[in-house]
């Protein structure tokens, strides 16, 4: 069993039954079963919408008793809150899992936590290695930044 803080500071709690598999059947139209075979923890991982619609569904009987929507609990998920409901979730869904199958699904979630981070970490350097002249450069006709008219010369400096 897991929990994650919203933005508004309201502790949920996050757990995983036959009920809860079957409340996010009917739902969402998501089977939180099918993560064994196929794409739900990458498609859980990457998606928000799809992420507050189960997560909602998981902690429907709290959110009743709190009197909110799917629409005001989807409000109070926004930047890290997500991550770590992403997580609370996909942790507790392989948790639901016996063994073996329960270590097999946790090394597929570790693989795709590394895969996220090799990914993120290549995107940034690839940003950090972007000289922003080089690419303007790169943009303008050719000519046009040779500094062959007066007008060319005063607005793009000569590298």
């Amino acid at each position: 069993m897991r929990s994650f803080t919203d933005t508004l500071g309201r502790t949920w709690t996050v757990t995983i039954t036959v009920a809860t598999v079957k409340r996010v059947r009917a739902l969402c139209d998501v089977d939180l079963l099918a993560v064994a075979g196929g794409d739900l923890l990458e498609r859980l991982a990457t998606d928000p919408v799809l992420l507050a619609d189960v997560l909602y569904a998981v902690v429907e009987d709290e959110a009743k008793q709190r009197q909110l929507s799917d629409v005001d609990f989807g409000r109070a998920l926004v930047g890290d809150t997500i991550a770590r409901a992403t997580s609370a979730l996909l942790e507790t869904i392989v948790d639901f899992f016996p063994n073996p199958k329960r270590g097999v699904l946790r090394t597929a979630l570790g693989k795709l936590n590394d895969l996220e981070a090799a990914a993120l970490r290549l995107a940034r350097e690839r940003l950090e290695a972007l000289d922003p002249q080089t690419l303007l450069t790169a943009a303008l006709p050719p000519g046009a930044a040779s500094g062959s008219s007066p007008a060319s010369s005063a607005a793009i400096p000569a590298p």
